[in-house]
């Protein structure tokens, strides 16, 4: 992508006036995104970004700068022009670009790109059939089909050299269906870091059906009751509260700067005993995964909270340099637009030993999450406000009908320490995750759990 002597030059101008650290990110990338309505093909956008991103440290301080011209001349005046906002002049440089080894554990068989668009769209087509089908309530679907190719170098002035190729694929259905004015939608979306074989390993029918079920099952529900009472998240896509309300809030992107509410609490118990959470980016094929991290550091498989105790954050090299601790390989980026930081991969809460139905039996009354939604956290307090696409109310230890429209409204640290059953059935689900350096595929995930009480908004008066 670039030669070792360009690489060398640009580096050298980098810290030519100024800064301790220098790094070159190049991307090469190709998307394909196509879009269904109404089983008609709405849209088909294909293109290739390329370019290179800049960064330089004087300390803790650091400046990005971006370019899609990879002439050596012209990065070499971005270079020398990023380092001008620093000071102290690096002389007697030596670069020794070692190459990384890498072993990519995420085997493709069909690039995406090898593929027709006709079989891409009939794909789409089946999926986009069985969710429309399923029901007469359902109004409206739309497919939504993604893969892209993503190859990247990464350098720097420590002597890093290493290249990544990533290839994800995804499709997504959303489902509305109607009643007497009211709509209801249900989704569901499935990807992975695959080629096309991934679709060997899912069956497009059911996600449409599973598209269509939510949505058939909310619009025919009864408003949700508000109040105070255990809640019960289901696995999956659970998983994205524990991202978003506390996840975030392990990213040494707030730890750093004490503007989380884990900051210097390692060490410390931070939730319920029943409670060990993970961020792994080695899965093979995951949907968060990689092989090396966006400053060309291997990922690897991070124990957040180990029974209760916090044990380690998210760790970039500048986060890492504020903290005084190292990289834990998870710097990621949407693209060379963006200078990167502290991000999750596949994050999820480990298995415990209670089953669905004891969880279930074991709930006098309370509601079950099966599917979560979008929400809100902020990560300095924790607190947050989530959505529930699919829901239902939980008596004497039965799951008695669905109910719609709740919320769940609480605070990450609390709900940690209010979780008291874990269960055995882990799975992820998949999502895009958005921060400071953009947009990235993560997994979320957990097994099934309860939070022995949770304010849950609903409609007033049917308490």
């Amino acid at each position: 992508m670039l030669s070792n002597k360009v690489i060398e030059n640009v580096l050298y101008a980098a810290l030519s006036t100024g800064g301790d650290f220098a790094e070159i990110f190049v991307e090469d990338r190709y998307n394909n995104n196509m879009r269904m309505i109404g089983g008609l093909l709405e849209s088909n956008i294909s293109g290739r970004d390329f370019g290179v991103g800049i960064r330089i440290f004087n300390g803790v301080n650091s400046i990005y700068a971006y370019t899609n011209d990879a002439r050596e001349d012209n990065l070499i005046k971005v270079a020398k022009e990023a380092s001008m906002a620093l000071s102290s002049s690096q002389k007697d440089l030596v670069f020794n670009f070692m190459r990384i080894p890498i072993d990519n554990r995420h085997r493709i068989e069909i690039l995406p790109s090898s593929v027709g668009k006709n079989k891409k769209v009939e794909l789409m087509k089946r999926g986009y059939e069985s969710a429309k089908n399923y029901d007469p309530l359902i109004s409206q679907v739309t497919v939504n089909y993604l893969d892209e190719e993503q190859n990247v170098l990464i350098a720097n002035s420590e002597g890093v050299l290493a290249e990544d190729q990533r290839i994800r694929t995804r499709i997504s259905l959303q489902a509305v269906a109607a009643k007497d004015g009211e709509m209801q939608v249900g989704f569901y979306g499935p990807g992975a870091a695959m080629g096309f074989e991934f679709f060997d390993y899912i069956n497009v029918e059911e996600v449409g059906r599973e598209a269509a079920r939510i949505a058939k099952t909310m619009v025919l529900a009864e408003h949700c009751p508000s109040g105070t009472m255990p809640v019960i998240i289901d696995n999956e896509f659970g998983g994205v509260l524990f991202h978003e309300a506390c996840g975030h809030a392990l990213e040494a992107t707030f730890v750093s700067k004490g503007t989380s509410a884990f900051s210097d609490q390692l060490g410390q118990s931070v939730a319920s005993p029943l409670v060990t959470a993970i961020d792994d980016g080695t899965i093979p094929n995951g949907w968060g995964s990689t092989t090396i991290d966006d400053e060309g550091t291997p990922t690897q498989r991070n124990v957040l909270i180990e029974n209760g105790i916090l044990k380690s954050y998210l760790i970039d090299t500048l986060g890492g340099k504020r903290m005084g601790m190292k990289s834990t390989g998870s710097s990621r980026r949407q693209s060379y637009q963006f200078p990167p930081t502290s991000r999750m991969n596949n994050t999820f809460i480990a298995a415990g030993t209670s089953t669905f139905n004891q969880i279930i039996s074991n709930t006098e009354k309370g509601l079950y999450a099966k599917k979560l939604g979008g929400g809100s956290v902020n990560p300095a307090t924790g607190d947050f406000n989530f959505a529930v696409m699919e829901g239902y109310l939980v008596e004497n230890g039965k799951i008695v009908k669905p109910v719609r429209g709740a919320t769940l409204i609480g605070n990450g640290v609390k709900v940690l320490e209010k979780i008291d059953m874990v269960g055995n059935n882990v799975a992820l689900g998949q999502g895009m995750c958005g921060s400071i350096s953009g947009m990235v595929p993560a997994n979320v995930g957990q097994p099934t759990i309860r939070v022995s009480s949770l304010t849950v908004g609903g409609r007033k008066g049917e308490e």
